[in-house]
């Protein structure tokens, strides 16, 4: 073989890859395929329903498939949305500020839920309030989520610093499930954990929760939880296809308000299609009545966060005082939703 072929046949190669690469359009110039992330959790309630009810897909046309990745943590969603492997995500503040500020590729396009995280402590553990936090240990769900950033800012109201000493607290990673194992056998004091696994403790007679959702920083619980987020490309691309999604979670948002009862089930439905198993009505509905569900986006109470992960070298290369987050938050498209443009 020529050397003149193997280039001709090297070039077709990376044509045919690119060329694979397109993304494929229908015949009204919509994506065939759109790619949504959620986490299989119950506080992405309003994506849950949005799919279950078939929101995404009566504002995005039967033509459009949804193609739905279920995710365990905001980082893992976080490098996924900043790789281009989804188009559209529901995830925490936390990991996805930190991602974004790595990226700059992704925007946050509507709030979906605020709050919903206890604290809670085992039983025989001696904690009563914040304040009996020193020299226990505690567990998150994950380092750098938004659960660590409320707990950071809980033990700086209460004067306590972590660490090893006996003065501080100490940190461990527990996935929720996780938790309950780790306190029957008493390896951990208390958690920092989202709905419904405070609830799910204080049943199994573990523990009891001390700092309800409402006590937990920042913003006396109403700070971001879920957000959604979408590719700059693919908004660039697909404007309306974000508000169609944008539409769907709000619509998600007002069913469960409206129909709770009727939620519980249809979430229940799409707990067990992603995690692979379902949960209690009596937890769902536990969980529900801990968070705030809401399109809202406070950018200040983000950044006041996104401090916290700078403080704790999770977010580098950027001082406080620099920090802006006006430019990854983008809720035109929400405003025109809201507008019924």
């Amino acid at each position: 073989m020529t050397r003149r072929i193997k280039v001709l046949l090297l070039l077709l190669f990376a044509i045919t890859l690119l060329s694979a690469c397109e993304e494929k359009l229908t015949a009204s110039g919509k994506p065939q395929v759109v790619r949504v992330g959620v986490f299989k959790n119950v506080t992405h309630a309003a994506a849950y329903i949005a799919l279950e009810k078939g929101y995404f897909a009566r504002e995005w046309g039967d033509e459009v498939k949804i193609e739905v990745t279920p995710f365990d943590n905001g980082s893992d969603l976080s490098i996924a949305m900043a790789t281009g492997d989804i188009d559209v995500g529901f995830v925490g503040p936390g990991p996805a500020t930190t991602f974004f500020l790595k990226s700059g590729n992704f925007r946050v396009v509507s709030g979906s839920n605020n709050g919903g995280a206890v604290l809670v402590a085992r039983s025989d553990a001696g904690i009563q309030t914040t304040a009996d936090l020193r020299d226990k240990t505690i567990a998150i769900p994950a380092k750098g989520n938004t659960n660590e950033i409320s707990l950071r800012l809980l033990l700086q109201q209460a004067g306590i610093s972590l660490g090893r000493g006996k003065e501080n607290a100490h940190l461990i990673v527990r996935s929720p499930a996780d938790t309950l194992i780790s306190f029957r056998q008493k390896e951990i004091d208390a958690a920092l954990v989202p709905e419904p696994w405070g609830t799910q403790i204080e049943k199994a007679g573990l523990g009891k929760v001390v700092a309800d959702w409402q006590a937990i920083p920042p913003n006396n619980g109403d700070y971001p939880t879920v957000i959604m987020v979408a590719s700059d490309t693919f908004i660039a691309k697909h404007r309306d296809i974000v508000k169609g999604a944008i539409k769907a979670n709000l619509d998600g948002i007002t069913f469960i308000q409206s129909s709770p009862e009727q939620a519980y089930d249809l979430i229940n439905n799409q707990l067990k299609k992603y995690s692979g198993k379902g949960m209690d009505k009596s937890l769902i509905k536990a969980s529900l009545s801990r968070l705030k569900l809401t399109t809202d986006v406070n950018v200040k109470v983000m950044e006041e966060m996104a401090k916290v992960s700078i403080g704790a070298r999770y977010i580098k290369g950027i001082k406080p005082e620099e920090l802006d987050l006006s430019r990854f938050v983008d809720l035109s498209m929400l405003s025109e939703v809201k507008a019924g443009k």
